[in-house]
């Protein structure tokens, strides 16, 4: 049975997956795929509120200590928590670590909130994934565990066939096409139990002729000079995307919907 779920409130916690990256506006700024769920939520809802506290680059270490407190004090219906991935991606990672911080987020948030909503990630196909993919998936088991002791729900996108596509994601190869955000938006509004948009979310894009030699290598050289390097270089600095960055939506306010 269809339910009709209503919920005035949304507060999205987590790092550049939430924040938005790299769904870009004409403006500049980020839509991402918690604001497009806001605003459907908002279309529904007279008066609804959302705010978004995600940061890019935010590790689950600093995702507890500086977003977990603020999204609880809201006392939203709806907090969504995507955090850790960040963390599997480094080449030293705590695992044991890692869960314990994700669970005493979890511990914090869910009796906050009418419904956390727990995520998978998505994993684009390629050697990225393969590398680091035990890591991902004793993170997902964490999660799933973390859901069922309270009652948050999952939305499983590690799982989705068209998420793992590389035409999802951007030359940066670690974020979303707004097509992907959309994709995530649609799967998180079915999991908190309202009425498809789009059945067929997970389903796989059609089929495409490969690039060639020369576009393959193109790609890769673009993706190395523009992404890999100064990521690598960040590393080695202890420096990060987000240091000094704001939240995209600190505060928990009426919204009318995401821009075009």
């Amino acid at each position: 049975m269809q339910t009709k779920p209503t919920h005035t409130s949304l507060v999205a916690v987590g790092d550049s997956f939430t924040e938005g990256m790299s769904d870009l506006l004409s403006d500049g700024s980020y839509r991402g795929w918690a604001d497009v769920l806001a605003g459907r939520m908002a279309a529904r809802t007279p008066g609804f509120r959302y705010a978004n506290l995600a940061v890019r680059g935010k590790l689950i270490r600093q995702i507890v200590d500086e977003q977990v407190d603020l999204a609880a004090a809201m006392q939203p219906d709806v907090i969504t928590l995507v955090g850790g991935l960040n963390d599997t991606l480094r080449p030293k990672c705590d695992m044991d670590r890692v869960k314990a911080l994700l669970t005493e987020a979890v511990e914090r948030l869910a009796p906050a909130c009418k419904q956390l909503v727990l995520m998978r990630s998505p994993g684009r196909q390629g050697p990225v994934l393969e590398r680091f993919r035990p890591r991902m998936e004793e993170l997902f088991a964490c999660v799933d565990g973390l859901a069922e002791r309270h009652g948050a729900v999952v939305v499983d996108l590690y799982g989705a066939p068209s998420l793992a596509d590389p035409r999802m994601w951007d030359v940066d190869r670690l974020h979303l096409t707004a097509e992907g955000h959309r994709r995530v938006a649609e799967a998180v509004w079915q999991t908190l139990g309202y009425e498809a948009e789009d059945t067929e979310w997970r389903t796989p894009l059609p089929p495409s002729a490969p690039p060639n030699w020369v576009a393959r290598r193109t790609a890769d050289v673009r993706f190395t000079r523009q992404h890999l390097l100064p990521w690598i270089g960040r590393r080695l600095t202890g420096r990060s995307s987000g240091d000094g960055r704001p939240a995209k939506r600190p505060e928990l306010l009426p919204y009318e919907g995401p821009a075009a």
